[in-house]
């Protein structure tokens, strides 16, 4: 009886490997082809399973691809040791975003991350697409933008009047425009005078 239990197949660690291939194939198929040529089919092909399977955990295209990068993220933060995560709060608030900032650099730079690029475009265009992206991959992001800057207005290093929702788009927004319509370069040096141009103002001091 042991036997026969010891070589039963496991099915949780071959849906594991499953779930796995269909997140690759997904990820690599929107970089090459886009979200509009990305299918269903292509995806299953891809991963050397059947549709019915993909089908069977997702309902749609969008429902793979939002899980793989929620996934990509994930493993990405584990590998960081920073899972879960949250803007470091060393007292300078500048710093703090500044290395934060910097990192969404590297991040942005990663050929693994490439796709998402196709995914946000879409979502400019494809309106439900685009709600679905920012709820679950955006706005958890900024949410932590805001615990951070909430913390700099108990220490007085924001005005307390500030709306943190709003005060974060000035460094994360151009960012995302540089990103999305390749209007400059990203660099360091940019997202650093991102944080001073927000932090200071562009009046004389």
């Amino acid at each position: 009886m042991a036997q026969n239990q010891s070589s039963a197949p496991d099915t949780s660690r071959r849906s594991e490997r499953s779930r796995r291939a269909i997140y690759d194939a997904a990820l690599a198929l929107v970089a090459e082809v886009g979200y509009p040529k990305t299918t269903i089919e292509g995806i299953a092909s891809r991963a050397g399973v059947g549709k019915q399977t993909i089908y069977r955990w997702w309902p749609s295209k969008a429902d793979v691809l939002l899980e793989a990068f929620l996934d990509l993220s994930d493993q990405a933060a584990e590998a960081a040791g920073q899972k879960p995560y949250a803007i470091p709060d060393t007292g300078d608030l500048a710093a703090d975003l500044k290395n934060v900032l910097r990192a969404t650099v590297d991040e942005l730079g990663d050929p693994a991350f490439a796709p998402s690029r196709a995914l946000a475009a879409e979502g400019v265009v494809n309106e439900e697409l685009g709600r679905r992206f920012v709820a679950q991959l955006l706005e958890p992001q900024l949410q932590l933008y805001v615990d951070r800057l909430r913390a700099a207005q108990e220490t007085g290093e924001v005005r307390p009047d500030i709306d943190p929702r709003i005060a974060l788009e000035l460094f994360v927004s151009p960012l995302a425009q540089r990103w999305l319509q390749y209007t400059g370069p990203i660099t360091y040096e940019y997202t650093d005078t991102l944080v001073d141009y927000a932090l200071h103002g562009l009046a004389p001091r």
